[in-house]
Parts: C-alpha cells; structure tokens; sequence
C-alpha cells in the first residue's frame, strides 16, 4: 500500500473513534463533554451530531481510500478532503465569538502540546498529514485508462 493512502487510512480510522473516545468513553475527557452537568441538553445535542458526523464522516473516508481499482486518486483526494473536514471545523470553530477549546473548571486538567490545546494540536497534525498525503497523491502519475 503506497504511503499516500496508509496515511489517509490512518487519519480516517482516528477519525472514525477520536470524537467518541474524547466526547463519550474516555471517564476524564467524557466529564467535559458528554457527561458534563454544565452543559444544557441542547449542547449535549451538538455533541452527539459531532460525534456521529465524525464517524459518518471517518467511515466514509475510509470507504474511498482503501477501495482500489479504476480512479483511485480521484477517491484517495475525495478521501482527504472528507476526512480534513472535521478537523478543519475544529480549527475554524475558534474565529466564532464566545467559543474556546475548554470549559473553565476543567483548565487544571487540560492537556496542552506545544501552547495549542490538545484537541487543535491534533487537528493541525491530521490536517497536515492530509494535505501532505493529497501532494503526493497528485505528484504520483495518475494510472492510465483502458
């Protein structure tokens, strides 16, 4: 399997689980989000959209990368651009007035990498590793048609 698409492959399958470790399963992180008492029941509501847009999103990444045969860089760049999707919007979230990446009570416990939140430090990460993998889909000669 050339690089390109084991990275695709590999942020598709974060992807896919991150949200819903972060937001549901993982005890501590899940405190922020879905369990937290804080929160009204309309944010918890965009919480779980997230969530399974998240997966939907993942799974449907994934699809396109690891389907092979005819028009695979089409699928491996459609691919890319569905997974950066999620985390493009976690970035872009921030510009919105009012927003922030953490909840005041939870700033003790908050991971931060490199001065970034944990959560946008990794958005960054998977966003680079995409457009990096995108390049390389594109440097690569395209298959020829029969």
């Amino acid at each position: 399997m050339p690089l390109p698409r084991i990275l695709i492959v590999l942020v598709g399958a974060v992807t896919t689980v991150s949200a819903v470790l972060a937001d549901l399963v993982v005890p501590d992180l899940a405190a922020q989000h879905a369990f937290n008492p804080g929160w009204p029941p309309h944010a918890k509501f965009h919480d779980a959209q997230y969530m399974l847009m998240t997966v939907l999103l993942g799974l449907l990444g994934l699809a396109l990368a690891l389907r092979r045969g005819q028009g695979t860089r089409g699928r491996l760049l459609c691919a890319a651009a569905l997974l950066a999707v999620p985390w493009l919007g976690m970035i872009g979230a921030l510009l919105f007035p009012g927003t922030a990446t953490y909840d005041p009570e939870f700033a003790g416990r908050t991971l931060f990498v490199l001065g970034m939140h944990g959560q946008v430090f990794m958005a960054i990460v998977l966003t680079l590793t995409l457009l990096g993998a995108a390049a390389a889909v594109l440097r690569t000669p395209a298959a020829p048609t029969t």
